[in-house]
């Protein structure tokens, strides 16, 4: 006679294994969420206007000095964000002809996202909708899509003005490039820069624990 296979005893609801709940779907719904804000404007949003500003983005002298010599060929006013010194700036757009009145310096930030964030609304004020993005080459990729999601959001356009960088070029790795994205996206979505918000809050504690 042919034993018959023991029958398969399903657990009960309070011992099956629980699964483990899905993290970064806030993270996702987050993004898509602020990729639809920033493409809605532009289904409404009239056609850009030619540029009515350089925006420059500090980190190389370069940058100033391209920008220097757009607004010299274009006759367009410069607002350089996170740049060189007073002293050498001021010089430099002196040096090509640019009177003061056409040159602002802004030293309110930090890093990209802040490159936008600290302008944009008063850009918004201006009534600035098109501007040349002046920065590295290497660094255009993350700049434009940070900017995508914070200027964007205000309906303020981009057009892109690669300095070359030749063999000082470091390219960027791809996590730096998106995790800055997500910072765009969660700011345009919450109102705040989230990696600042964390450290701020919980800074002291990871300090702690570093110390023991």
């Amino acid at each position: 006679m042919t034993a018959r296979p023991p029958r398969r005893v399903r657990p009960r609801a309070s011992q099956r294994p629980r699964r483990r709940p899905r993290r970064g779907r806030w993270w996702l719904a987050l993004l898509a969420a602020a990729g639809l804000l920033v493409l809605s404007r532009g289904l409404w949003q009239p056609p850009l206007p030619p540029p009515q500003l350089i925006l420059v983005l500090g980190g190389d002298v370069d940058r100033e000095r391209v920008a220097a010599e757009l607004a010299q060929r274009d006759g367009l006013p410069v607002l350089v964000s996170g740049g060189s010194n007073p002293e050498y700036a001021h010089w430099l757009f002196d040096h090509q002809g640019l009177d003061a009145g056409r040159v602002q310096l802004d030293y309110r930030a930090t890093d990209t996202l802040s490159n936008f964030t600290s302008v944009v609304d008063e850009l918004k004020r201006a009534k600035v909708r098109h501007v040349l993005l002046v920065t590295s080459s290497d660094h255009m990729q993350r700049a434009l899509l940070v900017g995508w999601f914070v200027a964007g959001s205000r309906g303020i356009g981009l057009t892109p003005v690669e300095v070359p960088c030749g063999g000082r070029c470091k390219p960027e790795h791809w996590r730096k490039v998106w995790g800055d994205g997500a910072r765009a996206a969660l700011w345009v979505v919450t109102g705040r820069d989230l990696r600042s918000w964390a450290a701020a809050r919980f800074g002291p504690l990871l300090e702690e624990a570093r110390g023991r």
